[in-house]
């Protein structure tokens, strides 16, 4: 049996951990991983702790405080304490630990010292995660990943501004939940119904967020079904209330273009769509959300949510 492994940061985890954790697994029987915990680190570890699991569930991951981190014999002897295990093999990507492994009496093994096949570090990730996506794997993405959604009451041109956003962006967009649950099982809908729709909503948003392209646009969130149950029911829920799972911009669209009946709405007449208006912009005031009022022609509110977004820096 033998045993490897690796002290890092992982913060967060990218394709460079990932080249060098599975190498490792590949030519040991059994890998630990020493993840440095410190004062100053930008990512909790419990986070990280999380990430690697999902990650390299093989891998057994013990945390390691950042003073102990030191190369050379007195770091073996700490470690001593810690390590479940005699260690074989000592893998990295730079030659920070070739001490360690001299001091453990493990042979050293150096994976893409220079960067050369996956040329990224952790620091580049969290500076710049959208223009580093690539390297970011799926679990991590959720973390990093903008959402921008789009918010306010019906037939004000969510569901078609939603994928022009998307398609300029080349990322994912997330359709309205609610109108894909009106349709199946018709408008009568109750309190359980609309938490059952932001329910899912926001798991299909969780899910999304490790699939798209930096950015994901949201065709409303539960903070529209909030909306929905104040103006429907005048209370909301409380799993309503607890949501906190909410977008880094949103795009309050005006009511000032043409109502159209579709067959799933229900506010049509100038003073219903100025309350759910209204109810819409509270939800996003009452929590301090960053908002912009988008209105004007249909044809050009596209323009205007990409100068939103642009202005917000995402």
């Amino acid at each position: 049996m033998t045993t490897g492994l690796i002290v890092g940061n992982f913060a967060p985890p990218h394709a460079g951990h990932v080249l060098l954790v599975e190498t490792a697994q590949a030519m040991v029987d059994e890998l630990i991983l020493l993840v440095i915990v410190a004062q100053d680190e930008p990512i909790p570890f419990a986070r990280r702790k999380a990430w690697i699991a999902e990650l390299f569930p093989k891998a057994e991951v013990f945390p390691i405080d950042g003073i102990v981190a030191e190369a050379g014999g007195a770091y073996s002897e700490r470690l001593a304490a810690i390590l479940p295990k005699p260690i074989d093999l000592v893998f990295a990507g730079d030659g920070e630990t070739l001490a360690l492994a001299t001091a453990l009496g493990a042979r050293y093994v150096q994976i893409d010292p220079y960067y050369q096949t996956v040329p990224i570090t952790s620091a580049q990730v969290r500076a710049d995660p959208i223009g580093n996506w690539r390297f970011v794997p799926p679990p991590v993405r959720e973390h990093y990943a903008r959402t921008i959604c789009l918010h306010g009451p019906e037939s004000t041109g969510k569901s078609t501004l939603a994928p022009a956003l998307a398609a300029h962006f080349d990322t994912l967009w997330l359709p309205e939940y609610g109108r894909t649950y009106c349709e199946t099982f018709g408008l009568a809908l109750t309190m359980a119904d609309l938490v059952a729709i932001a329910r899912t909503h926001a798991a299909m948003t969780r899910a999304a967020k490790r699939q798209c392209n930096g950015r994901l646009i949201l065709d409303t969130d539960p903070l529209m079904t909030a909306a929905w149950a104040d103006i429907l029911f005048e209370r909301s829920d409380p799993w309503l209330d607890r949501f906190t799972e909410t977008a880094d911009l949103y795009l309050l669209l005006d009511i000032d273009m043409p109502w159209v009946d579709d067959g799933t709405r229900f506010f049509g007449d100038e003073a219903r769509r100025r309350r759910f208006l209204e109810c819409s912009r509270a939800q996003l005031d009452r929590r301090g959300l960053p908002y912009v009022l988008i209105g004007g022609p249909a044809e050009e509110r596209f323009d205007r949510s990409l100068e939103a977004i642009k202005a917000a820096g995402l």
